[in-house]
Parts: C-alpha cells; sequence; structure tokens
C-alpha cells in the first residue's frame, strides 16, 4: 500500500463506494500519567467501531490508522488476522457487504509533536494535559477511520481517564461509573473530532438568544487553560468576544448554532493559531497573556475567536469534500473575523490591522513560485498540509473583501444564508457557493471567480495623472501590470482617492470607486479635480493588488507620510513602501528612514509593532552588507529615542521597549537593557514584566552579554512552560560554536524535543549578528533535509526546512547551493522541494533587494 499520503484519487474513490453511518469510539487514557515506558511510544488503547455502507458488495476498500500496533481487527463479525491487514497506517478491508461493521483494537501513541493526541507535562507542577490536533488528517494517529473530509458521520466519544481530570470532547459529557461519555456529534467531518483532559482550570457562562419567532437557544459557554496559567486569564474578555460573536452571526446568518456547547480550549505546545471543532475549539495558550500586551494582541485574539466560530458554520455545518475547496472555509473564516470584529466589538478598525498586517501575508505568498489559486490543485494530504498559507487565508479573505464590493453586502450574506440551508451537514465544492452568489446578486460568477479563484498572482495598480494648462487634472488613469509569470489582469472594483496638504495635514479632498479592467482604465470622474499631491489607488482596501505610486505621490509621501490623516489611508501607504522595498524598486535605507522619521508620528499600535517588524527585516535582508552597521546602529538609536520619548506606561512605550531590545547592538544599548533588568535604570511607566525580562535576556543573550548561569536562573525565577521555551530560545541564541553544534544536533539528529521547544530552538539559532557562525551549516542543512523530511512528522519537517534554511549567508554561493540541491532531487517529496524553493525565493528577493539598496544615492 502506498503509506501514509492519501491522494486525491483513492479519496475520491472511497467516497463513491462507501458511506459512513456512524462511529463509536473508546479511549482509555489512563496511561498518560505515572512513570515513562521502558521502551518504545507511550501508548493509549483505542477501540473503534465503524458502520458505513458499501455501494458495490464485495469491493475492496481500507479504512486510516497510524498507530504502533492492532491488537484486533472484525469486520461483520469476522475476526481478521491485524499482521496481515494492517501495514502502520491502513486496514485492508475485502469482501465488503451492503451494510458493514468494522471494529478495531489498537495501541496508538501519544503525540511530542502537535499532532495527533499530544502530551504535555507541565515542568511547574509535573501535572499532565492532553488535547488532539487533527487538521488535516491526524484523527487517524488517534482512532480508525476513513480520513477524508467528505464521509462525514455521527461520532460518539466515551473515554477513561485518571481519576481527578476533567474529559471534555465536541458533544456534552457526563462521567458515571468511572467513564467520561459523550452525546453524540451531528455528521461531521473526522478532522474536527477533538478530545480534551486533563486537570485544567475550567470557567463557565451562557449565552441565551431569543429569535422572531418566540423561540430561544442557550448555549453553555466554557473556557480552559492550564492550572498554571489561571491567574492570568481573562475568561470574562474571552466571554465577552464570544457572546458578542455569537449575536453577530446569528444576525447576519439566518441560521442558529448547531452544536450544541461551545468550549474554548487554550491548549499548550499548539502548532496553530486555533481549531474550530464543533464545540470545542482549540486554541495556542500564547492568546493569554502573562504580561502587559498591546491592543493589537487583544484584537489579534479576538479575530481569531471570531474566525473559529465562522468555521461553525463555514467548514464544520457545510465543508469542503476536498482539500482543492479549503478555501471554502479557510477564506470565508479569515474575511468573516475581520467582519465580524469590525462589527461587533471593540476592535473597530479591525480592517487597518488586515490591509497592514494580513495582506503582507498574502502578498509574500502569491509572489513565491509556488503561489496558487485560491482553489488549489491539492493532490495529496502533503500538499493540503502545506496549503495552510498566505494564499488560502489572508489573500482568499482579500478577495471576499472585493466580492463584497462587487455584488454588494446584502447580496453576499443572502447567499451565504441560502448556502446553509441548502447544504447542512454536507460537502460542497466552488460551483455550489457560486451558484447562490449568482442567485443572489445576478452578476456573472463564472467569470469572476475565473480571475479571481483559478488564476495566481497579484496585480500592481499605479496612477497616472495628467495636468491641464491651469494645473488641474485633465485625466486620471490606472495602470494594470502583471507578472510574466501569471499574467492576469483582473477586474477591480476600487476607491480612488485624491489628497493635498492643508497646513501640516495629508488629507482627502476627493474619492470615487470605479471598476478597473485591462492595462489602462480611465477614471473619468475625477477629470477637473484639483491636482493632487498623493493619489492612493486602493483608498479603502476595497481590492486586493499591491498599490504604486507616481512621482509626485512619492514625494510627498516622503515628505510628510506621518500626516495623512486617516489612519486606514496611512497604513495603506506603509504597506506599498514595504512592497515596494520587497521587489526591489524603493532601497531598504529609504525605507528604514521613513520609519525613523514617521513610525513615532503612528496613532494605530498594531501598525507601528508591523512597521518595527518590516525595518528589522529591511535592516537584516534588504539592506546592502557594507551599509548594515549603519542601518543596525540608525535602528537601535532611533528605538532607544523613541522609547524614551513614548508616553509612560503607554502601548507605544512597551511596543518601543520591545523593538529596542531587538536593535540593540552596542555596549551602551546593552548596558540600558541590564540596567532595565537589574533596577538600576528605570523608565517612568514602564513595567518591566516577566515577558518583557525574556525579551531583554535574549538580545542580551544573543551578543554574549548573559549566558548558561544568568538564563538558569530567570528560568528558576520563572519555572513555568513559557519560561523554559524563553529560556531554550536564549541558550540557543549565545554566540558560541558550541552552542551552535549543540542546538543542530537537538532539532535535527534527534527527535526528543516537544514541537515547542524544536521551535524554539530554531528560533534561537540563527541570529543576523552571527552569520559568520551559522555559515558551515549551509552545507550540512542541505545534507540533512531529505533524511529529517522522511524520518520525522510532517510537523517537525516543515519547522526544521523552513526555520533551519541558510537565509542569513545571502550570496550567490547560497543560491547556487540551493540550486544544486534542487536539481539533484527533483524526485524528493514534493511538499519538501516546495519548502526549499519558497526559502530560494526569498533568498534571491534579498539579493535583490540589496542591490537596489547598494545602487541608491547617499
Amino acid at each position: 500500500m502506498p503509506g501514509e499520503n492519501l491522494s486525491r484519487d483513492e479519496a475520491r474513490e472511497r467516497a463513491a463506494l462507501l458511506s459512513v453511518d456512524g462511529y463509536d469510539i473508546s479511549l482509555d487514557l489512563r496511561s498518560a500519567v505515572g512513570a515513562d515506558p521502558s521502551d518504545g511510544p507511550r501508548t493509549f488503547r483505542s477501540v473503534t467501531t465503524i458502520r458505513f455502507r458499501c455501494a458495490e458488495p464485495g469491493a475492496t476498500s481500507f479504512a486510516d490508522l497510524i498507530a504502533p500496533e492492532v491488537t484486533a481487527v472484525s469486520l461483520n463479525g469476522r475476526d481478521l488476522d491485524p499482521s496481515e491487514v494492517f501495514d502502520g497506517s491502513r486496514i485492508a478491508l475485502e469482501d465488503l457487504a451492503a451494510d458493514n461493521e468494522l471494529v478495531v483494537d489498537a495501541r496508538c501513541a501519544y503525540s511530542r509533536t502537535g499532532e495527533g493526541l499530544h502530551r504535555f507535562v507541565d515542568p511547574e507542577d509535573g501535572e499532565v494535559y492532553l488535547y488532539t490536533q487533527y487538521e488535516p488528517a491526524d484523527s487517524r494517529r488517534v482512532f480508525a477511520n476513513f480520513e477524508q473530509p467528505d464521509l462525514k458521520a455521527p461520532f460518539r466519544f466515551e473515554v477513561r481517564a485518571p481519576e481527578g481530570w476533567t474529559v471534555w470532547s465536541n458533544g456534552a459529557g457526563r462521567l458515571a461509573d468511572g467513564v467520561w461519555r459523550f452525546a453524540e456529534t451531528k455528521p461531521i467531518s473526522t478532522y474536527i473530532t477533538c478530545v480534551v483532559a486533563g486537570p485544567y482550570h475550567y470557567v463557565t457562562d451562557t449565552y441565551t438568544r431569543a429569535f422572531d419567532d418566540g423561540t430561544t437557544l442557550e448555549i453553555p459557554l466554557g473556557a480552559m487553560c492550564r492550572k498554571g496559567l489561571a491567574p492570568h486569564f481573562d475568561a470574562d474578555d474571552v466571554f465577552l468576544v464570544t457572546k458578542q460573536g455569537l449575536d453577530f452571526f446569528h444576525d447576519h446568518f439566518d441560521y442558529p448554532y448547531p452544536f450544541g456547547k461551545y468550549d474554548q480550549a487554550f491548549v499548550p505546545e499548539y502548532n496553530l493559531g486555533a481549531m474550530e471543532n464543533p464545540g470545542l475549539v482549540t486554541f495556542r495558550e500564547e492568546y493569554i497573556f502573562r504580561g502587559k500586551v498591546t491592543r493589537a494582541s487583544y484584537e489579534a485574539r479576538a479575530n481569531v475567536i471570531l474566525h473559529e466560530m465562522a468555521h461553525m458554520w463555514f467548514g464544520d455545518l457545510v465543508t469542503m469534500e476536498w482539500w482543492d475547496d479549503l478555501w471554502l472555509k479557510e477564506s470565508f473564516a479569515d474575511f468573516m473575523g475581520t467582519f465580524a470584529n469590525v462589527g461587533a466589538t471593540r476592535f473597530t478598525d479591525a480592517w487597518i490591522t488586515f490591509a497592514n498586517r494580513r495582506k503582507a501575508w498574502a502578498y509574500r505568498a502569491d509572489q513565491l513560485p509556488s503561489t496558487h489559486p485560491i482553489t488549489a490543485d491539492i493532490r495529496d494530504l502533503q500538499d493540503a498540509k502545506l496549503n495552510f498559507d498566505g494564499i488560502t487565508y489572508a489573500k482568499g479573505a482579500s478577495v471576499l473583501k472585493q466580492l463584497v464590493a462587487y455584488v454588494g453586502q446584502d447580496a453576499f450574506l443572502e447567499g451565504a444564508r441560502r448556502y446553509f440551508k441548502r447544504h447542512a451537514y454536507g460537502n460542497t465544492r466552488l460551483g455550489d457557493l457560486l451558484a447562490v452568489l449568482g442567485e443572489t446578486s445576478g452578476r456573472d460568477m463564472a467569470a469572476w471567480a475565473r480571475s479571481w479563484l483559478q488564476t495566481a498572482g497579484v496585480n500592481s495598480l499605479t496612477p497616472q495623472v495628467l495636468l491641464d494648462a491651469e494645473g488641474r487634472v485633465a485625466e486620471l488613469a490606472v495602470l494594470q501590470e502583471a507578472a510574466e509569470s501569471h499574467p492576469e489582469l483582473r477586474p477591480h472594483r476600487v476607491a480612488v482617492g485624491l489628497y493635498r496638504r492643508n497646513g501640516e495635514a495629508l488629507e482627502r479632498y476627493a474619492r470615487v470607486e470605479a471598476d478597473v479592467d485591462g492595462p489602462r482604465t480611465v477614471v473619468a470622474e475625477l477629470a477637473g479635480a484639483e491636482a493632487p499631491d498623493l493619489v492612493l489607488v486602493n483608498d479603502d482596501d476595497l481590492t486586493y493588488c499591491k498599490t504604486r505610486f507616481d512621482e509626485t505621490s512619492l514625494a510627498a509621501l516622503r515628505a510628510g507620510l506621518g500626516s495623512i490623516t486617516d489612519p486606514l489611508a496611512r497604513a495603506l501607504c506603509w504597506s506599498a513602501l514595504w512592497n515596494m522595498t520587497r521587489d526591489a524598486l524603493l532601497p531598504a535605507r529609504e525605507f528604514i528612514d521613513l520609519v525613523l522619521r514617521f513610525a513615532a508620528k503612528e496613532t494605530d499600535i498594531g501598525v507601528l509593532q508591523m512597521l518595527h517588524s518590516w525595518a528589522e527585516s529591511a535592516a537584516v535582508h534588504y539592506t546592502a552588507p557594507e551599509r548594515r552597521a549603519v542601518a543596525g546602529r540608525l535602528l537601535a538609536e532611533g528605538a532607544a529615542r523613541e522609547l524614551r520619548a513614548a508616553e509612560p506606561a503607554s502601548e507605544h512605550q512597551l511596543a518601543w521597549a520591545r523593538f529596542y531590545a531587538r536593535a540593540a547592538e552596542s555596549p551602551s544599548d546593552f548596558e540600558q537593557l541590564t540596567g532595565l533588568l537589574d533596577g538600576t535604570v528605570t523608565l517612568p511607566g514602564l513595567d518591566v514584566d516577566q515577558e518583557l525580562r525574556w525579551a531583554f535576556l535574549d538580545a542580551l543573550a544573543a551578543h554574549d552579554v548573559v549566558g548558561e548561569k544568568e538564563l538558569a536562573a530567570e528560568l528558576a525565577r520563572d519555572d513555568t512552560a513559557s519560561g523554559k521555551r524563553h529560556q531554550v530560545r536564549c541558550l540557543a541564541a549565545r554566540p558560541q560554536a558550541a552552542v551552535k553544534a549543540q542546538a543542530w544536533a537537538q532539532v535535527v539528529e534527534s527527535d526528543e524535543l516537544s514541537n515547542a521547544l524544536v521551535e524554539a530552538t530554531i528560533a534561537g539559532f540563527e541570529r543576523a549578528s552571527q552569520r559568520e557562525l551559522t555559515a558551515p551549516y549551509t552545507p550540512k542543512y542541505f545534507a540533512a533535509i531529505e533524511r529529517v523530511w522522511e524520518q520525522r512528522s510532517i510537523q517537525i519537517g516543515m519547522l526544521v526546512v523552513s526555520g533551519l534554511f541558510p537565509s542569513l549567508q545571502e550570496s550567490q554561493e547560497t543560491l547556487d547551493a540551493t540550486d544544486a540541491w534542487l536539481d539533484a532531487h527533483e524526485d524528493a517529496a514534493p511538499a519538501l522541494r516546495r519548502l526549499v524553493l519558497e526559502a530560494r525565493d526569498d533568498l534571491a528577493r534579498a539579493l535583490r533587494g540589496q542591490a537596489c539598496d547598494a545602487g541608491a544615492a547617499e
């Protein structure tokens, strides 16, 4: 059999043959506690009964299971020899009847990689916590099943757990005679079933909604985290956003929440942001804030809560047939997260964050060699795993925002309502959604889909302004361009804004919406307007494009970017300038100069934090090598200056403090950070809490100011799971050859570290100030990655291949080494080649940016 990597063709063949009536799953998790086994992985017992039908009696198929051992298999009362039917990932099923019952008794392994049933031991108190994470295909690591999204079924779980534990699953549960039994679910896909178990801190609330027909919906709410995080858990705010979201979606979807209770679990060592398991959403516990954070962090958490809630309808109630149409859930949830954040919560400026942060992710992904249409060609599960990317999420959401502008919000939401009612508990393809949107809007959705969903790449829109003799606009046109590799010119619904200086401010004085199509579109409505200082061709961020500027607009931005009065327009200009820097159209030194001159005027904290990240990237990757020292010094000086000038106790002060720690490079910087740590230096209002202490220590460790002794002392001060991750990162950041060798061995040559500690070690390994120290690992990387990909789980493989690529060895030699590996490994796993190709593209882009910066005039 072909192994773990289920193909689309196999899934379609199985779906045509089988339909599933239900699952009964019994898990015994009492082995989670106690001494480690003497040999082999720690396992638990999993007994699964599947009732299913076969359209062709006598046919052959298979069930999915990844387990160290299968002790018994029974098909329709007939015992099968596990050694003959189980190959480690599949159970062969022969001579199927019209109605079938499969019973599988297995020993499944607890996970340390966040895939399947993850087992975490809290270093603070020794308590054990379990949770499951399956997407796209890891439920087969916990129970036998048909692991594909279109074989939906009801599930009944029962769980035996250690005494004193609580267990949660998708349905409501109760403990009787030592067994937790859970209500049967609605028909759902395997990948969104869920179990959470352990001594979690659990808080409850209730949501009540009265509908116009006189009925009332009551939803039990729960929120949980590790006991060690309970003092920091602001469950009231989580429940507030949850209730606001449920109200918003009930108002707009006209389909009551269908899955009973609504628990939200914040769990340790989580690979994702969150997962939309119906009735039991799981989140990474970093959304519980141990120290002071900015408003942007709370906004991001609210966005994720609402994103996962939107999945209850887009993805859980109605599910894509195969991962080709992953966008049917992820793009919609990403759009709805921001749409609901703006419409229902205190984060009314969330579209600014979307324009500045989320779309930056999409623009990068859409210019990689691995770019793909939003409706992608997903051949197998490895393709599916890698397609949870900036295109499926952020570009898809951006395109939906364009769709709302194209068909109108009312038609869009009415289409969604019909879609839910027509396909409830079923599976869909692209055409199913387009059909209802065509009905409600009267628009040609097929043509729209061809341009926006079925082609790849991002267009650039540039204004062209011609003035008449009196200095007024004679003609304003929008020029559209596309990359040679993806030449599609799309129809765009855009707002074009004209700005001019009014005293110290740059203010908009004219705006029109227009349909841009083809290489050149004249916006006739702007003829006769007064000459603008700045033209913004995607004002209000209606479409998905790279915005460019004419020379007059660029000059206005150079002179007064910080004086643009509208925060969204200002964020769009920053985003456009960053794209120009990445495209080697604007020298990195100029972008850094703009940040140093205008970032302090930025009122939106999320935009400011993004500017810090971009400025750091510009200095590290896009600045000419001979100017890196100057760029680094300027950023450190600017960060120190703005930290001192920031309003005491403000979130801007906190943001500048964190940026200063990352930019610090001189003895005086390190003296300042050391003083802030030990209290000999104070800044009015700056609370150096535990999280900020680790940020300062990270910088000091990377520059050899503190060592193993100081980091051990800090861990003793913060002897928690979070503290351990911070310490591991700082230890790997120390600029010593022996440290790098140890970190490399721990990640590449061993599988002892958990997923979270692998990630922390990689984060510390390669630092911009240590290029020469890590240079010897370039050949080691290319020698190791195929073996790592073959031997480790896909999650760890992705962390290693992407995280340890020699991205800081920015030279033609590194590019040549990458090309040599690609040429010599044409038959390597396509997902592995994709990751290397993406890293190569980032490297080539950095070299072009450095050449642009080197050629710029001083």
